[in-house]
């Protein structure tokens, strides 16, 4: 059974950047897709980016597009996702998933029923 373990969140100053990790245990983590979601309290998860297995297809969310880059060892079982002008409205905590990477029209659907095997989250707080 895959098991996801997040790592990396910390506190920053609005504009800084932090990467976030991804660490796989188990079978089967090279063998999915990796989203990042973040939730904050009183609303869903929301998609942040979704890597396929052989890393070649990355899809964002439109909050986070041309700031986040999502990568992942392809040999390994290990994901990052690199967020870069971080803002106050990214704080969040950090989940990453196991799945598949739905899209409709080149878009990602960003729906977390597509991932299980959650891990238990990393805290990203961005200050002003």
């Amino acid at each position: 059974q895959l098991q996801l373990v997040e790592s990396g969140g910390g506190l920053v100053q609005a504009g800084g950047s932090l990467r976030l990790s991804c660490a796989g245990s188990g079978s089967g983590f090279q063998s999915q897709a990796i989203g990042w979601f973040r939730q904050v309290p009183g609303e869903e998860r929301e998609g942040v980016a979704c890597i396929t297995p052989s890393g070649r297809d990355k899809r964002y969310s439109a909050s986070v597009e041309g700031r986040f880059s999502v990568s992942r060892d392809t040999n390994g079982n290990t994901a990052w996702l690199q967020m870069n002008s971080l803002q106050p409205t990214d704080t969040a905590v950090y989940y990453c998933g196991a799945g598949r990477c739905v899209s409709f029209n080149g878009k990602w659907l960003a729906e977390a029923i597509e991932f299980d095997s959650w891990g238990q989250g990393t805290q990203v707080t961005v200050s002003s």
